[in-house]
């Protein structure tokens, strides 16, 4: 065969990696790598799934606060498919598919720790921030912007262990409310071997989008004969295919008084109606590459540096087409009569329209995506034989971007519309006499760009002093500094251009939905629906005097703001142990500067172009301070039986987009999201007790209780306000959505169990208890009240398998469109299967959904659904090697 040239200048790094490890499996076999380390934040490598769950145990046992540990069963190959699937197997983890209530595109996104928001636990990469970015439009700009990571954007192949802290010590960052997530990657000097190289290639395939997608992964680790210096390089892309069948309500809307409807029917007047019914079809082929290094060296015995990076960047293309029935401007923006209404709870529940006030949104977005990356310097010196000082300082950036969006919207012409909800089943909706298989006349055209940034510098320096003198073992003092700062820019919405509704459409070129569409949600939903190509909109949209590109007309500045935080912390905390029990307490107190420019409408000398109006940029600056005290005890009853208990004082920013100000506006469904720039930190106090009966080897069982008293946690509330409407160019009544402070409490109850059973099987069990609310009776965000995961494995000399089952029942994920968005309880089910062909190669495959699961969210009531969502059963075929 000959040799291509061109080819190899186009294989990436991970290939290549790939290709050299296979072509050197005929070299002598290696011994398999194993590392242990006593330290709970550590990183450990450990080989198969019972050593594992094994050393996960060890950690946990050792610690003296109270912790959760995962470590990776091999580079690449976590006890689950990603991160956030392996952290959720642990008591008192919830994960979740999105970051708001978007209703989550297959992969899970975003983790929150006994039934909590993502928002109040802390997420750290060996110890400092992470900045990520969202892909999705909606978590860029508008009231969606958290401060939750993203893990779409960290790769499970990065991964060395997870620590979950769910008691707070005084060392360890402030920012979890609820706990805190330490990824801990692997350092070149921990491999016992001088040279390991580690690959895996992959096939992925989701059902549902009917496409299989490549992913590679490599791995290279040096050190040198002395073990003082080494280098670690690693590399991954990966490809994913996504489709998401849905059918959406897009809020709840009141039937106006002086409507028509009303008039002719005063027993209509207030009731709520859907504002909008869609046929949701989502497409999208996702590409995440990038890498990461590790350089250290030990010159000394007593020093310790190492500089290290990572890069990541998330490709998410997508086309989202949505055929959308409308009760709400049906009635009150078009003043239809209504026939056979049907009144439940006070919904109207089913209906009937001689007329079509339907639309078609066809949106495509080529240039989605996010990026992440930081760069760390860290060093350790053992300065005398009981005084180490060590310390880090870097820097995070991430952005989430969506540019040349294309937005362009089809009436459904002619005939009429009729919808029947049906609780907790899709609804059923049918446009008698309509037109559905081909395009209709043009309705609106948008698109723009809009983009969120991210980005931290940071300073760390610690100090521990070994006393050893009766109970007082150590103690350890440090300082650390943030720059934090984080924007929301929408310097783009386009509308319509002088030839935007006269000129023709997108080409069609007979594209419609898939025949299967929405199977799996039920409901028997049409597929009758036309769409368009994506290309094809791109080019219309591309077409001068079709869309209004104006940067200053269409500069939308009521979704942006800029936030900046200054922080400084300093702790003390003292170590102690006893024959029989150890512990530590401390004290942090940290000072925040918190700068945020927001815009307001109007102003003494406003900014003025724009067509939603003057506005005036406002700075809000404020100081505050926390002192945070913290105190941990671990006491050995036996050499079995291990009780814990702690209490803490905690703290955690609120969201930046609550911090925002600003309020962004849906033109279409009258309703929007406002920040309140004035809000305080959520504080809680909070205090635990646990049990650990290691009544065996790989074994246990732990209870725990915990408790937390949350002062200042944040809360949204609905109002109305009036504001200019862009598409019917005039002053219009909106319902928004905007944060404030309460008060409230979270209590719950931890479970878990896990053995090595008969032969070669094993099991491990947990269940948690939440129950959080407000103290005016309104419910805690993300607050499930019941989570559990049921897992068995097999594994022998070559074989190895897992199935797991994971449930969480229903919980409030926020507000949209002045309704709250609830999620149903539901469960999902993974599998995995390994075999070994020798000690290089691996057979790997991996099943994620295969229950199919449904996501179904509904408002205030099961009357009142939202969502129905479907993202199909996706599987993993590789082959992972290493020498």
């Amino acid at each position: 065969m000959k040799f291509d040239q061109k080819q190899a200048n186009r294989l990436t790094p991970a290939a290549l990696a790939v290709g050299l490890l296979i072509v050197s499996i005929s070299a002598p076999a290696f011994a398999q790598q194993t590392e242990t380390k006593t330290d709970p934040s550590s990183v450990v490598t450990v080989t198969g799934v019972r050593a594992a769950l094994e050393q996960s145990l060890k950690q946990k046992r050792s610690a003296d606060s109270v912790v959760e540990v995962v470590t990776a069963e091999d580079i690449g190959k976590m006890p689950d498919k990603n991160v956030a699937d392996a952290i959720q197997r642990l008591p008192g983890v919830n994960i979740q598919s999105s970051a708001g209530g978007e209703g989550g595109f297959g992969e899970n996104d975003r983790v929150s720790l006994r039934g909590t928001s993502p928002s109040l636990q802390q997420t750290l990469f060996n110890g400092h921030a992470i900045s990520t970015g969202d892909w999705f439009v909606l978590n860029q700009v508008g009231g969606s912007v958290g401060r939750s990571s993203s893990f779409s954007l960290l790769p499970s192949e990065l991964v060395g262990s997870i620590v979950v802290h769910k008691s707070a010590t005084a060392d360890l960052v402030e920012g979890g409310v609820s706990g805190v997530i330490n990824v801990i990657t692997r350092r070149p000097l921990d491999f016992r071997k001088q040279l390991t190289v580690e690959a895996s290639v992959q096939a992925t395939r989701n059902d549902l989008a009917d496409k299989t997608k490549p992913q590679l992964s490599a791995m290279v680790n040096w050190k040198n004969d002395a073990g003082t210096a080494g280098m670690l390089v690693q590399a991954f892309s990966e490809k994913t295919a996504v489709r998401r069948d849905g059918q959406e309500v897009l809020g709840y809307t009141n039937i106006e008084a002086t409507s028509a409807a009303a008039k002719a029917n005063p027993s209509l007047a207030g009731v709520r109606v859907p504002t909008f019914i869609g046929a949701s079809l989502f497409e999208q082929v996702k590409k995440r590459e990038g890498g990461a290094f590790d350089f250290e060296i030990r010159p000394t015995k007593e020093l310790t540096l190492d500089l290290n990076g990572f890069y990541s960047k998330l490709d998410a293309p997508h086309q989202n087409t949505n055929w959308l029935a409308a009760p709400g401007a049906s009635i009150n923006r078009d003043g239809q009569l209504v026939r056979n209404p049907v009144i439940q709870n006070g919904t109207m529940v089913s209906a009937a329209f001689d007329k079509n006030s339907g639309e078609v949104d066809n949106i495509y977005r080529p240039n989605a995506g996010g990026k992440s990356w930081y760069a760390d310097f860290n060093f350790r010196y053992r300065a005398t034989k009981d005084f180490t000082i060590s310390g880090k300082a870097g820097r995070t950036h991430g952005v989430g971007y969506d540019r040349d969006d294309v937005y362009y919207q089809n009436n459904i012409d002619a005939g009429g519309m009729n919808y029947a909800l049906n609780g907790l089943s899709p609804a059923a909706v049918a446009f008698p006499g309509g037109v559905t298989n081909k395009p209709g006349s043009t309705a609106w055209s948008g698109g723009g760009e809009s983009q969120s940034v991210d980005k931290e510098k940071y300073f760390q320096l610690d100090g521990e002093l070994r006393l050893s003198q009766g109970i007082w073992d150590s103690v350890k003092f440090g300082v650390r500094g943030t720059d934090h700062n984080r924007t929301a820019e929408h310097p783009l919405e386009v509308r319509p251009g002088p030839l935007g509704q006269t000129s023709p459409g997108p080409i069609w070129g007979g594209q419609m939905y898939p025949s299967d569409f929405a199977h799996a949600i039920g409901g028997n939903l049409s597929s009758n629906y036309f769409k368009y190509d994506g290309a094809a909109l791109g080019a219309w949209g591309a077409i001068p005097g079709n869309r209004l590109m104006d940067p200053v007309r269409r500069h939308n500045w009521t979704d942006e703001f800029r936030l900046q935080e200054k922080t400084s912390a300093v702790y003390a905390m003292a170590n102690l142990a006893g024959d029989s029990w150890s512990g530590n307490f401390g004290v942090r107190a940290i000072h925040t500067k918190q700068s945020t420019l927001v815009n307001q409408a109007g102003g003494a000398n406003p900014i003025t172009g724009s067509d939603w109006g003057p506005y005036s940029q406002t700075q809000f600056e404020r100081t505050y301070n926390d002192y945070l005290p913290s105190a941990n005890i671990k006491y050995d009853v036996n050499q079995d039986l291990v009780v814990r208990a702690a209490i803490a004082r905690t703290m955690a920013r609120p969201d930046y987009s609550a911090l925002g100000g600003s309020v962004s506006l849906n033109d279409d469904a009258l309703s929007g999201q406002g920040g309140n720039a004035k809000l305080d930190p959520i504080r809680s106090n909070n205090f635990e007790v646990s049990a650990e009966w290691y009544f065996a080897p790989k074994s246990s069982i732990t209870a725990g209780l915990f408790y937390m008293d949350l002062k200042s946690i944040v809360s949204q509330g609905t109002s109305t306000g009036t504001y200019f409407n862009t598409k019917q160019n005039k002053q219009t009544v909106y319902q928004i959505t905007s944060p404030f402070n309460t008060s409230g409490k979270n209590k719950g109850v931890e479970l878990s169990y896990q053995q090595p059973l008969f032969g070669n099987f094993g099991t491990l069990i947990n269940y948690t208890y939440a129950d959080g609310k407000l103290d005016d009776g309104g419910e805690l965000i993300n607050s499930s009240k019941n989570t559990y995961n049921l897992t068995g494995y097999y594994e022998d000399a070559r074989l190895s398998a897992r199935l797991a089952y994971n449930y969480r029942s229903t919980y409030k994920a926020g507000v949209d469109r002045g309704a709250s968005q609830h999620v149903k309880g539901m469960g999902n089910l993974a599998a995995s299967l390994n075999y070994k062909i020798n000690e290089q190669l691996t057979v790997t495959f991996d099943a994620l959904n295969l229950n199919n699961a449904t996501i179904k969210m509904f408002a205030e009531t099961k009357e009142q659904p939202r969502a129905f969502y479907s993202n199909g059963r996706t599987f993993y075929l590789g082959l992972r090697g290493k020498l």
